[in-house]
């Protein structure tokens, strides 16, 4: 490994997180933290700490204050509370592999799922904040619980899907125990940190248009070759799809007159406006009625429920897939996990790191090594607790943008994860139509870190470019992340300075140039 590379255990020490306060950290919590040059410095927050929870986080240091941080612990709750909702629709009530299986091992029933989402996003996400010091919350993974749904679980049984979870957490602790992860992230040059941040903010933003409503896939049978469009039949036709046009104008004008807590507000009008609208015309539903709420319908609930069902915490066979599909089989599964998982959390960590303003001029994070161990852990959770392999939330750049600068946010976020179990219907008050335009003024917000990348040299403006638009076309963030690193090494050398591409660079792009080909490779070996 190269002698540059910094060493894993200086970062597993106790919080060395900036010191400095930085005029970006000072900022209004609700402006962009990109450019710092022009950031009156005589106008900072006092770094002196004010007792022990802002010594302890670090929070005046880095310009912020406990109101910011719980607003922003808050804002992230309510733009991720979704994936309560949403994780059990995902990996809920598929059937595994072996139908001959008892029940638990064959259907993960809904309402446990829900639960240990809830337990597992809860104590990683305080687990997070107290290690790591930094306001990423962490929940169960989109790409992950897909993957597991489509390609993992008609192969094994949901036990055995979920020790494949677990196999993939231990080596990504290992590889961040080792050093290789920090290595890997340090090795990135900052203009492709900077297309990363950028096109997450796009990935996050197109995340809000989909979820609203605001931007739909035109069935297949359609016959045409435009593969999306605006609402339904091009037009905004439904309640809940203008609800969150309104709302992503009334949050961009509390943006512009610099109302603090501008998102948390414009969430709360606009979900008072949207249980207020189903209670006179009782819309339901979009899987009903396609001008009905995409995920949850808003109302008041009756009810706070009760104790969480956590009987699936525990259920994970560790080692039964490679018995039941082969060593090798099993391997490449491990393998797509893996990679998912290192890149997925590499890629949100820069970009939140960088809209935070916590990074250094190289896009580099302080003790990024003991965050990512943490992140890592958190597949591990997800596999003992059955919920997916939990990582690092984008939708926490909405926390960020309302001031979050340290982990205090996210202890508050989980917290209110821990809390979410024992009254379910409090998460599903909230519709994604109210949350969502949080989502799309962030994107807004970060993309500006592409002013970062000098786009007339084409050698930087094509990777940045493809890594920008591939996170929102493929719905993924690793998918942007290799597509990126790979036209990187080739521009590079193209321009002549195929010596200056950092030799873990090379080593990565070929990873994933291996990846990307894995169809075809899997055909091969049989």
């Amino acid at each position: 490994m190269p002698n540059d590379v910094p060493r894993e255990p200086e970062d597993l020490k106790p919080s060395d997180a900036r010191t400095d306060t930085s005029p970006a950290e000072t900022a209004p919590a609700h402006t962009s933290k990109v450019d710092t040059s022009k950031v009156d410095t005589s106008k900072s927050v006092s770094a002196a700490p004010r007792g022990r929870v802002d010594r302890f986080f670090k929070i005046s240091e880095r310009g912020s204050t406990l109101n910011r941080e719980f607003r922003g612990g808050l804002v992230t709750f309510f733009t991720m509370a979704y994936i309560v909702v949403l994780n059990p629709i995902i990996i809920g009530g598929i059937p595994g592999g072996d139908k001959n299986t008892d029940v638990l091992g064959n259907v993960l029933p809904l309402a446990q799922v829900a639960a240990v989402t809830a337990l597992v996003a809860g104590v990683m996400s305080i687990l997070f904040g107290l290690v790591a010091n930094y306001p990423f919350a962490i929940a169960a993974g989109l790409g992950i619980n897909s993957l597991l749904a489509v390609s993992i679980a008609p192969e094994v049984t949901w036990p055995e899907a979920m020790g494949l979870v677990v196999v993939d957490g231990i080596i990504i602790v290992l590889l961040a125990i080792t050093g290789f992860r920090t290595a890997v992230f340090n090795a990135v040059p900052a203009e492709l940190k900077a297309a990363i941040a950028a096109g997450i903010g796009l990935f996050i933003a197109f995340i809000g248009f989909v979820d609203a409503g605001f931007v739909k896939r035109i069935p297949d049978a359609a016959g045409t070759t435009v593969p999306v469009q605006l609402g339904i039949d091009n037009s905004i036709s439904t309640i809940p799809t203008l609800i969150f046009a309104v709302g992503v104008l009334l949050m961009g004008v509390l943006v512009v007159r610099k109302v603090p807590g501008g998102l948390l507000i414009g969430i709360a009008i606009t979900t008072v406006l949207s249980i207020v609208l189903e209670r006179i015309f009782d819309y339901g539903s979009s899987m009903d009625d396609p001008s009905g709420w995409g995920l949850t319908v808003p109302d008041i609930p009756s009810a706070l429920g009760g104790l969480p069902d956590l009987s699936l915490v525990g259920e994970v066979d560790l080692f039964g897939a490679f018995t039941r599909i082969g060593v090798l089989a099993a391997s490449v599964l491990v393998f797509a996990l893996v990679l998912s998982n290192f890149f997925d959390a590499m890629g949100t960590m820069t970009g939140l790191g960088k809209e935070a303003a916590l990074a250094d001029e190289k896009g580099n994070l302080p003790g990024i090594g003991r965050a990512l161990v943490v992140e890592g852990t958190g597949a591990i959770a997800g596999g003992v607790g059955s919920a997916s392999s939990n990582t690092v939330f984008v939708e926490s750049a909405s926390g960020i943008a309302e001031g979050a600068r340290t982990g205090l946010a996210n202890v508050v976020t989980g917290v209110l994860f821990l809390i979410a179990m024992f009254l379910t219907p409090i998460y599903e008050v909230i519709p994604l139509e109210a949350v969502a335009p949080a989502l799309v003024v962030v994107g807004a917000m970060m993309i500006g870190q592409l002013r970062a990348v000098d786009l007339t040299r084409f050698e930087y403006a094509l990777p940045a470019f493809l890594t920008v638009v591939s996170m929102p076309f493929t719905y993924s963030i690793a998918n942007g992340i290799g597509i990126g690193f790979i036209s990187w090494v080739i521009m590079a050398s193209a321009a002549g300075k195929a010596r200056t591409v950092h030799p873990l660079l090379w080593l990565v792009a070929a990873i994933f140039v291996a990846y990307f080909a894995r169809g075809p490779i899997s055909d091969l070996i049989g």
